[in-house]
């Protein structure tokens, strides 16, 4: 089984990834990919609120996953990884090189972003990181809920789905 979906999503977990996307899963763990989470006691044990208690959190900076990523992969459970930022999911492909497909699950507006969907927001550079995943094999695509459908990266980038 092991991970079913790559998730950019800058509000990490919450309801969307957890009831959203997990129950059509039946996902049974989520990794939460981020050096800052990571490094933070406190804000772990917020996010491990979110988390039903059938479903196991683990907690990895990017380095730290590219290193444990094979273990994960190989849960016999299915699961969800996610990453804040394209950064982070550029770094772990780039170390993983398995990751097949990347969901674009929310990149909200902040100050230098710019609307392509109404849920993800891009600078230059996160278009840059994204296209330069794309060009390395993996498929990238936009989707905030399962029942939606799956934006590839060129409308993306056009901004043809608003």
């Amino acid at each position: 089984m092991g991970i079913h979906l790559y998730r950019i999503d800058d509000r990490l977990i919450h309801g969307q990834v957890v009831v959203g996307w997990g129950q059509p899963l039946n996902a049974r763990f989520l990794i939460l990919v981020d050096d800052l989470v990571a490094s933070s006691d406190w804000e772990k044990e917020l996010y491990r609120m979110a988390v039903p208690p059938e479903m196991d959190i683990y907690f990895a900076d990017v380095d730290t996953a590219i290193r444990e990523h094979a273990r994960y992969a190989a849960d016999p459970r299915p699961g969800i990884l996610i990453a804040g930022d394209t950064e982070s999911m550029h770094r772990l492909a780039k170390g993983v090189r398995a990751i097949g497909s990347v969901n674009l699950g929310g990149i909200h507006h902040r100050a230098g972003r710019a609307e392509k969907l109404r849920y993800v927001f891009l600078t230059p550079v996160e278009e840059q990181e994204l296209r330069a995943l794309e060009a390395s094999g993996v498929e990238v695509t936009a989707q905030d809920v399962p029942s939606a459908r799956a934006v590839p990266l060129s409308e993306v980038l056009e901004g043809q789905s608003k």
